[in-house]
């Protein structure tokens, strides 16, 4: 196996490999807390809040999703592959790189639930952001397709609008990614179902990702969705 193609392979699998090690190491933490219906009308957070009084509980997910939240030194490890673009890597088209985040427990909190068997993770990124949801959606409509090399390792991220979900929230959307690596028998797929809503300054993101052509799990991916918005929204 090349280099290039044993790096991306250890980069999509950074996600499941942050999760297992901190939960060996006992440092995963949850916050208490059952979804409930949405009273409408409240506000999510303020700024300087801890996003991570916002998460659903682990409990939240269903079996064979077995969930953590992420510590937050896991997350600048985690959070890029829900992108598929490497943090510092090289962007072409240029301007077509996610916009920088703040790992810290203010900035971005993240719960991912892991089948497995199958290697597919469920995840629930809430991030606190300065802009409309619409400019991510514009930057995806833009950016159909972009490579992204970093440390000698290329890869090529295919991203699909579909239709947004429907859910209350000031702007929602929805998109199909896959990151395609390697050639030959070092070839890597990643492929993606991301549901996004933004909710004040509260931008939440639930991802469906899996390796190969499995079918994406889109009815617990919308069931988790909407609990995470509607905890956004009880504030």
């Amino acid at each position: 196996m090349s280099p290039a193609a044993r790096r991306t392979r250890l980069s999509i699998a950074a996600t499941s490999a942050a999760i297992a090690a901190f939960a060996l190491a006992g440092c995963s933490s949850t916050v208490t807390g059952t979804p409930e219906p949405s009273a409408g009308g409240t506000t999510s957070s303020q700024p300087g809040t801890d996003l991570n009084t916002l998460l659903i509980d682990p409990s939240s997910f269903p079996a064979p999703y077995d969930a953590l939240v992420l510590p937050q030194q896991a997350i600048s490890q985690a959070a890029p592959d829900l992108s598929g673009i490497p943090a510092g890597a090289e962007v072409s088209p240029a301007g077509c790189k996610p916009a920088d985040q703040d790992f810290g427990p203010t900035g971005t909190a993240m719960i991912v639930g892991t089948d497995n068997d199958s290697r597919s993770t469920i995840s629930i990124e809430l991030t606190a952001v300065d802009e409309p949801l619409s400019t991510r959606m514009e930057q995806l409509e833009q950016c159909g397709e972009v490579t992204a090399t970093k440390s000698g390792a290329t890869s090529t991220v295919t991203s699909t609008l579909t239709p947004a979900p429907p859910i209350d929230a000031d702007d929602t959307l929805a998109v199909r990614q896959t990151v395609a690596s390697g050639a030959g028998g070092d070839a890597v797929t990643q492929s993606m179902l991301t549901l996004m809503a933004q909710i004040d300054n509260v931008r939440v993101s639930a991802t469906f990702m899996s390796f190969g052509s499995e079918t994406p799990d889109a009815m617990t991916l919308d069931e988790l969705f909407t609990a995470a918005v509607q905890k956004v929204k009880q504030g």
